[in-house]
């Protein structure tokens, strides 16, 4: 199935102060140098709070976690938890249509959401309140047909309850998930006929639906306020109160675009944090600064800047490996338009360099400015640049 971005798109996203401190969290579970291995979760988290994956709300992630945006998108489009299309504001339906519940009737549910909701999957239904979609098997093929409603399972159904489930969500009732034809949990429609003595004790739902009813999220969109949001892997709970980053704060990838590789943070040639390592350009050159790094814009040297590019035309500085529109326009405001500036700068000018690109430190020496340039002012191939960047 091919899954695209829906054609409409809101301008912008953003995560709620509470959802963005709970993100924050779970970055911080990952080894420096790994944020990206926290894609799904903050996928997942921006499709709690707005029921569907925007556009917006991909870019924004990537950018949290030093991505390529299409290193993210492939991840929201492979996966098919993630909706990329506006979902019902009250519920969004998946019906098992797999070999189980077919058999069982999965046929007449989908002949209800039709019904109800829309004549296609992925359309909202006239009050915008209900979507839904046929989706493969969802592992509850003892309690077919069963439909996914929110994030809980409706097991036992016939196109009867599947009505009256619809009716009673859209009146803002929450009906408990679960078996919903006197069953507690998968054993036989007739009673168990095994294990009876451990039937008395047990609690008033199984574990699955009880979990649903004491959390309480089945539709609900997340926000951050619902739950506590302690983390112990960071030792205290995550501050929620929305605060302003200051001006010498760094943010991670703050709207970083695909470089020419789509190369990402995470796969970058590693610098080594414990002893200067050489640029190609000079004996010595300064590392790039880290996250935690503060240190104030006066390292090194700045390098001989132009006002205007020489005869009017400046090079073109984006297939240099690294280097993206942003990095270019950053370059373009210090005063670097030719790839002969870059060329010569020396160790000092790189660590100026390397301090003064905001939201970008370090660039410079991660990805060899210094060497590329040097190839291409020579009347060098892109390709051959990148050869020597990486050698």
């Amino acid at each position: 199935m091919l899954r695209r971005l829906h054609k409409d798109q809101p301008a912008s996203f953003a995560f709620t102060p509470a959802n963005e401190a709970w993100a924050k969290g779970q970055i911080s579970k990952y080894p420096e140098g790994r944020q990206a291995s926290a894609i799904i979760p903050l996928l997942w988290r921006a499709q709690e709070q707005e029921g569907w994956l925007s556009r917006p709300a991909i870019e924004h992630v990537a950018a949290m976690l030093g991505m390529a945006y299409i290193r993210a998108l492939e991840v929201a489009t492979f996966y098919f938890m993630f909706q990329l299309q506006p979902v019902g504001s009250v519920a969004h339906i998946q019906i098992c249509g797999t070999t189980s519940c077919m058999i069982c009737g999965a046929e007449d549910l989908v002949a209800v959401a039709k019904e109800l909701i829309a004549k296609q999957p992925h359309t909202l239904s006239a009050d915008g309140k209900f979507s839904w979609e046929e989706v493969e098997c969802m592992g509850a093929c003892a309690n077919a047909p069963m439909a996914q409603i929110g994030k809980d399972y409706y097991e036992d159904l016939t196109p009867q309850m599947l009505r009256d489930l619809i009716a009673r969500f859209s009146k803002g009732e929450v009906p408990v998930p679960g078996p919903q034809a006197g069953r507690y949990a998968a054993e036989p429609a007739g009673g168990l006929t095994s294990l009876t003595e451990y039937a008395a004790g047990r609690p008033k739902y199984n574990a699955s639906a009880q979990a649903a009813v004491d959390i309480g999220d089945t539709v609900k969109r997340i926000d951050g306020t619902e739950v506590p949001l302690t983390m112990p892997w960071l030792g205290k709970p995550a501050a929620v109160k929305p605060a302003k980053a200051k001006a010498s704060e760094p943010k991670p990838a703050a709207g970083q675009p695909a470089d020419a590789t789509g190369a990402t943070v995470q796969e970058a040639r590693a610098v080594s944090k414990g002893k200067p390592v050489s640029d190609g350009n000079s004996p010595i050159a300064t590392p790039a600064a880290t996250p935690e790094a503060k240190a104030p814009t006066t390292m090194g040297i700045k390098p001989a800047a132009l006002s205007a590019p020489r005869g009017g035309k400046a090079d073109d500085l984006k297939v240099i490996l690294g280097i993206g529109p942003k990095l270019e326009a950053l370059c373009h405001k210090l005063g670097f338009y030719h790839f002969d500036q870059i060329a010569s700068w020396s160790a000092a000018e790189i660590a100026w360099v390397d301090d003064n690109l905001e939201g970008f430190k370090g660039r410079v020496t991660r990805d060899r400015w210094v060497v590329q340039a040097k190839v291409l002012a020579a009347g060098g191939t892109v390709a051959e640049a990148e050869k020597a960047a990486k050698a």
